[in-house]
């Protein structure tokens, strides 16, 4: 009686299994470099947006105290993220360093005038914020003017949008491809079993008790695959940003963490569903089709 137990108990790790586990492992990791992609094309968009900053030049007629005052009701508005007070001084330092002269010298006085730079949240980088921004704050009447560059902000913001397009373009249809592929190789696995499958018929056994090992070796074949993709992304992560310290601020860990959990999940539900969908077209045959497929 034990033997013939063993005998017919679908084994859950075998070299089929093995077999499964690296090809669903490689489609995995291709589907969580997207979610990688995707999301960290997100944080660069952000951090782009976030340092694209602004000028406000200042009139010599405003004492600092009261630029300063401007400045921190400026830092509480919710369009700015950081601001720098640059003054007159220091903005001549600066300007002899960059020409190789004073421009003091020759021209007797500081031509330079106290500015405020201002960078903005992501969300308000954009040329219709700013000009409300603009006008907002031309409301005082010691600024003198506003500079930004509004073709660069056109052009990121453009540039941002199209790339994200193709991204979210790219990550369904290479969805579509992992469940494809996904699904040709657990059915070639199932396809192997269904003579089994039919003496399990024969016996009575319900569709549920037949189904039920296949379902749960396709899972651990995909929880196990999910494993083995996250590890290798992690370590990618983390060469990348020891490489590139400053990489942080894109590759975050939320967003480890996110395509992390996104593997994992991808890789239980679609070989839950790949499983499910061909146990059931096996289920459905009769003996005599189970000769000519």
């Amino acid at each position: 009686m034990k033997s013939k137990h063993k005998k017919n108990t679908i084994p859950y790790f075998d070299i089929q299994s093995i077999t499964s586990s690296i090809s669903t492992m490689l489609v995995l990791l291709l589907l969580g470099l997207v979610v990688f992609f995707v999301l960290s094309a997100n944080n660069l968009s952000v951090y782009v947006r976030e340092n694209i900053n602004f000028s406000i030049l200042i009139s010599d007629d405003m004492p600092e105290p009261d630029i300063l005052n401007m400045q921190k009701e400026l830092n509480r508005e919710p369009f700015v993220k950081q601001s720098t007070y640059i003054s007159k001084e220091q903005a001549l330092r600066e300007q002899s360093v960059a020409m190789g002269t004073d421009p003091e010298e020759f021209l007797g006085y500081n031509p330079f005038t106290a500015s405020l730079e201002v960078k903005l949240n992501s969300a308000y980088a954009n040329s219709d914020s700013i000009a409300k921004i603009e006008k907002k704050i031309k409301r005082n009447t010691n600024i003198k003017e506003i500079l930004y560059q509004k073709d660069l902000i056109d052009s990121v913001n453009k540039n941002i949008r199209n790339i994200s397009l193709v991204l979210l373009c790219l990550a369904g249809l290479l969805t579509l491809i992992s469940f494809a592929l996904i699904n040709n190789t657990i059915r070639l696995t199932i396809h192997s079993k269904r003579f089994l499958i039919h003496t399990m018929k024969l016996v009575g056994a319900s569709w549920g008790f037949i189904r039920k090992p296949f379902l749960i070796r396709n899972i651990w074949i995909g929880v196990i695959s999910a494993i083995a993709a996250d590890a290798l992304l992690m370590g990618g992560a983390y060469t990348l940003v020891t490489y590139e310290p400053e990489m942080i601020s894109i590759v975050t860990p939320n967003v480890m963490l996110i395509v992390s959990a996104s593997v994992l999940l991808f890789g239980i539900i679609i070989t839950f569903l790949c499983a499910y969908l061909s146990i059931n077209r096996y289920l459905k045959m009769k003996a005599s089709t189970l000769y000519y497929i």
